[in-house]
């Protein structure tokens, strides 16, 4: 893993306008991602976590929805407000995305070599003999023992785990240099949901990507990520690298999901749980989003909106908590 910025995300910022409201579904995020590095964005459903994905390969439905601040770079080179064109290019071509639900994105009246192939003849400028050839190794390389037979079947003949290893097969035939995973195992049996990491780390190491992984799931996150990104609210709250964050998480709400994840050497006859719920995208509190659900939340916190603070040992953080001047200690 380098330290050198494959994607740079500055100040971004989508909003959706319906009617008179306008819901800040990502509102000022920042993050990079380096070359081979695992990064994965955590965090309760209406959290921001998709849409950021989805503001990054420039998929945001407009209208409703509008990137209206920020940047977004892939090797320095800016691609928000790209061209439709052009971004196709890079959709497919530098960035792949493994999407949640495969039954969904698989075209059910084309077979699996048809959509796996198309990628490679549109992009790569494969005639269809090569990209058929090119196919059968992709569907191999994905774990798919009868690739040559699978190759002219439909996605309702396979099961779901097989599905989602066609739209692994699908993000990775460009070879691009990183691949967006958002939920990738959240229809999946336990048991698959472990085939389909393996297979996604075995290929990031084969091909050297970067992973950018949107999940609610903690399990998943200390198996795969090497940062963890927790969104709360359409704003990260906090980013540490993943042995930091199950070890010293100093989020109120960070430290919340971790609580109620079931612990073996943990003899708690209940989980703890973060009462309340995400606010709605066109009706955040003011001051820091999280304090109305927080049990440390001081007068303060209905008023100031927390900066996301460096607070040593790679570590950012946005909570009034942590005060430069206290070092990162709690108050």
């Amino acid at each position: 893993m380098s330290n050198e910025a494959l994607l740079d995300v500055k100040g971004l910022k989508t909003y959706f306008y319906l009617g008179d409201r306008v819901a800040k579904a990502v509102d000022g995020v920042d993050f990079e991602i380096n070359k081979g590095e695992t990064v994965a964005i955590v965090g309760e459903s209406g959290s921001g976590k998709s849409i950021t994905s989805m503001s990054i390969m420039g998929l945001i439905p407009s209208p409703p929805g509008k990137i209206v601040e920020g940047s977004i770079k892939l090797e320095g080179k800016e691609i928000v407000n790209l061209p439709e064109r052009q971004m196709r290019n890079v959709r497919g071509n530098e960035i792949g995305m493994i999407f949640q639900e495969p039954m969904t994105s698989l075209n059910p009246v084309f077979t699996i070599g048809n959509q796996v192939a198309e990628p490679l003849i549109k992009h790569r400028g494969y005639k269809k003999k090569q990209a058929r050839e090119k196919t059968i190794e992709l569907l191999k390389m994905v774990g798919f023992p009868r690739a040559e037979e699978t190759i002219d079947e439909y996605p309702h003949q396979l099961s779901g785990g097989m599905r989602q290893r066609v739209m692994i097969a699908i993000a990775m035939s460009c070879d691009p240099k990183l691949l967006i995973a958002d939920e990738p195992t959240t229809a999946l049996d336990v048991t698959i949901q472990a085939q389909i990491l393996d297979l996604m780390a075995e290929v990031k190491e084969r091909t050297n990507s970067s992973i950018l992984m949107i999940t609610h799931d903690l399990g998943v996150v200390a198996e795969m990520a090497d940062r963890v990104l927790v969104m709360y609210g359409g704003q990260i709250v906090e980013n540490a690298d993943a042995k930091t964050l199950f070890t010293e998480p100093k989020h109120p709400y960070t430290v919340g999901l971790l609580g109620s994840m079931p612990q073996l050497d943990d003899e708690k006859e209940r989980l703890e749980s973060i009462p309340g719920t995400v606010p709605p995208a066109h009706n955040f509190p003011q001051g820091c989003r999280f304090a109305p659900r927080c049990k440390h939340a001081m007068k303060e916190c209905t008023t100031e909106v927390p900066d996301l603070r460096d607070t040593g040992n790679r570590q950012k953080v946005r909570c009034i908590l942590y005060e430069e001047s206290q070092g990162g200690q709690h108050s």
